[in-house]
């Protein structure tokens, strides 16, 4: 089959929509499928090897319409598109985020073929998210028209769709290549390392994960914590830290692949305690694939991934009592640390990326079905 997956933002730029398109594209061209990612083109393309690229129109910063800001795509010609379309004859196109403009809307008012649309984002639990969806539902709903079959990563990433439309999506969650995160043995782990990596930003909870931290620095002299990531809170969490006099905190900035894998080998603890706008806890699986036990924020994408045993993860950051005694709990009680890390061994496996692929062959079978009886 020849499928086309469109991603709205610029794919040489990291992000969990890119990396579930690039690990899709690799998964279904091992199963003798010919993918192609059509994508923003950005001001300077750097040097890569990735294959079977279509860069079409213009990558640009845009706010998106969920919670921070995310690369779109503006200014495409309409020849553009149609010589595109015209050259590849897709059997498929498989739309990532259909709802960040201009792209997806402006391939799928020109396409023929079947279309999959996959929603991977969630509106914020927010006052601000309703006067959002007053603003965007007439293009949205203009958008759906022309989707054979809908999917969502969660369903907490289905929710608003729900709200437009009697086609329920199927859900197919992220996934990850189970193999590049194969864990550690106990021994090479620092038993007081807490990690989070991450954008430094409101949502996140970073502030409080620091406010927990300083209670149990002070009743636990070797526990440590690192803070890896950048945005608009870097300063503020920065300066809390040095006003507190919060010991023992590294914050490392941005870091890379190697590295970020390199500290969740290491870590005893993961915490990720976002208040909301997670639509699915992609960074609870890489800590759960590495063996790192994961603390993690109780907004409505992450739990629904932590099911069963793991559902001793899940704390409310803004009770400051509750988040320390979890903490020392998955830092120092090793018979739970030991019962997580055997229910998180068996459960992530459903989430590889062979599994993954595997849902959607079959989405897309029902999409070539739906189209056909139009």
């Amino acid at each position: 089959m020849k499928v086309g997956l469109v991603c709205p933002y610029n794919i040489f730029r990291g992000g969990g929509v890119q990396e579930c398109v690039l690990a899709l594209q690799r998964e279904l061209t091992k199963r003798g499928h010919s993918v192609y990612i059509i994508t923003p083109k950005p001001k300077t393309i750097p040097k890569h090897n990735l294959q079977n690229l279509e860069l079409v129109g213009t990558a640009t910063d845009v706010k998106s319409l969920f919670h921070t800001t995310a690369q779109g795509s503006i200014s495409l010609n309409p020849k553009e598109l149609d010589a595109m379309l015209t050259k590849h004859k897709f059997d498929l196109l498989h739309f990532h985020e259909p709802w960040v403009p201009l792209l997806s809307w402006q391939i799928l008012s020109k396409a023929s073929c079947p279309n999959v649309a996959t929603f991977h984002a969630k509106l914020p639990e927010t006052v601000l998210s309703n006067t959002i969806k007053t603003v965007i539902t007439p293009y949205t709903r203009s958008v759906l028209k022309s989707l054979d079959v809908l999917t969502a990563v969660s369903p907490a990433a289905s929710e608003y769709v729900e709200t437009l439309t009697e086609q329920k999506p199927v859900i197919v969650p992220n996934g990850i290549d189970i193999a590049k995160y194969a864990g550690t043995t106990p021994q090479e782990r620092d038993k007081n390392m807490i990690l989070y990596v991450g954008r430094l930003e409101k949502r996140k909870g970073v502030k409080y994960l620091l406010a927990a931290f300083e209670e149990l620095a002070a009743k636990n002299p070797d526990v440590k914590l690192l803070i890896a990531g950048e945005g608009p809170e870097s300063v503020k969490l920065r300066d809390y830290a040095k006003e507190h006099n919060i010991p023992r905190v590294s914050f490392l900035g941005h870091i890379d692949e190697p590295t970020k894998l390199e500290l969740l080998r290491k870590a005893a603890i993961f915490c990720s305690p976002a208040l909301y706008g997670e639509s699915f806890g992609i960074v609870l699986l890489e800590a759960m694939a590495t063996g790192a036990v994961a603390v993690a924020g109780n907004n409505s994408g992450y739990q629904s991934v932590m099911h069963g045993r793991g559902s001793i993860s899940i704390v409310n950051p803004r009770d400051k009592a509750e988040f320390v005694r979890r903490l020392e709990l998955m830092l120092h009680d090793q018979s739970v640390r030991d019962l997580w890390q055997q229910w998180a061994h068996d459960y992530v496996q459903q989430y590889d990326y062979t599994v993954v692929a595997t849902s959607y062959e079959k989405v897309y079978q029902q999409a070539l079905k739906a189209h056909n009886k139009h």
